[in-house]
């Protein structure tokens, strides 16, 4: 096959920063063929109000015309009067947040006012749950063994989805077997995104050979066969999946340092990646639900009626971008965007 079209894709995590980078990460977005973008909102300050939710997609979408923006707040613990949580979550839903996400404590970048106990945002999740707005979750115990976080914090999803059987739950950026079986477990209201960070590569890839900072992220890249449960989850045609890069630009500065920021920079490369990645293991026919359908349907949306077209043809990925060093940056790939 030489060429390949589907549905204009949707990106359901990213991260966008804030200030005059915004409107580079956002252009970057639409440029690499995306039509909505699910934009995270561990910003400093974070998204917590109408206000600031408003304010922040309207910087998104005057800075990339023809992106839209699908806007998250942060949870925040529960309000001594539960009446100012409901004020403040009807008019978050109002002025157009379809997600809450909830960060542990100190897990990721801008995290370190998280959540350190479930029953800390109990009345917040309930109430998201009546307002039918999905709960997105960042899946790791932060004070569990680096590789066992995402499997120490499934009974929180368990537990989740026990108790608020209506609400829509999903578990970001699966990274191990253990994140995939707590997903399928739990049923029909709860997905997982993956990114193609995850699907491609493994901790060796990371710190095997030579470290390579620019793989460095959070949930780490696992073993083989996390890797390999991941594939089978995105291969799979299951409605439960689909794409959420985690795309996470840190200047090259704070990532090649002795303190190194977590997160790759995935946007420019994750669909050529992915188509290259669905051929090479025969799924092509499966990539367009993973990128067009699947997270359109989860969230309530309609799936975008415009396409985009990928053709063989070799192309050298930049190596920075706005001072930030890509994934697979300097390196070819053979798949490129050339309609849409």
């Amino acid at each position: 096959m030489q060429h390949i079209t589907f549905h204009r894709p949707d990106d359901f995590h990213v991260h966008l920063r804030q200030g005059p980078d915004v409107g580079h990460y956002a252009r970057d977005a639409r440029h690499a063929g995306f039509a909505r973008v699910l934009v995270m909102p561990n910003t400093l300050p974070p998204i917590v109000d109408a206000a600031g939710l408003s304010g922040y997609r309207r910087e998104i979408e005057v800075a990339a015309p023809g992106l839209k923006a699908l806007m998250t707040f942060k949870i925040r613990p529960d309000d001594k009067n539960p009446g100012a949580d409901r004020i403040r979550l009807t008019a978050l839903k109002k002025a157009g947040a379809v997600a809450g996400k909830l960060y542990p404590e100190g897990v990721t970048t801008h995290s370190a006012d998280g959540i350190r106990r479930l029953d800390d945002v109990w009345g917040v999740v309930a109430l998201m749950e009546e307002l039918d707005l999905v709960l997105c979750l960042h899946g790791e115990v932060p004070q569990a063994f680096s590789l066992d976080r995402e499997k120490e914090f499934v009974p929180w999803l368990e537990r989740l989805r026990q108790s608020f059987p209506r609400l829509r739950i999903v578990l970001e950026h699966v990274s191990s077997a253990d994140g995939v079986q707590a997903v399928k477990d739990c049923g029909a209201l709860t997905a997982g995104t993956l990114t193609a960070h995850h699907l491609l590569f493994t901790l060796d890839d990371m710190v095997g050979g030579k470290l390579d900072p620019h793989l460095f992220c959070k949930p780490l890249l696992k073993r083989p066969e996390d890797r390999q449960a991941l594939l089978d989850a995105a291969f799979s045609g299951s409605p439960q999946w689909f794409f959420g890069s985690d795309s996470a630009p840190h200047a090259r500065e704070d990532k090649e340092a002795s303190l190194c920021s977590a997160g790759c920079y995935t946007m420019p490369v994750s669909l050529s990646l992915l188509v290259q990645l669905f051929e090479d293991h025969g799924v092509l026919d499966k990539l367009e639900g993973f990128v067009s359908r699947f997270g359109a349907e989860f969230y309530g949306l309609s799936q975008n009626q415009d396409t985009v077209t990928f053709a063989k043809e070799p192309w050298t990925v930049s190596k920075m971008y706005h001072n930030v060093v890509p994934l697979c940056s300097g390196q070819t790939l053979n798949w490129s965007l050339t309609g849409g």
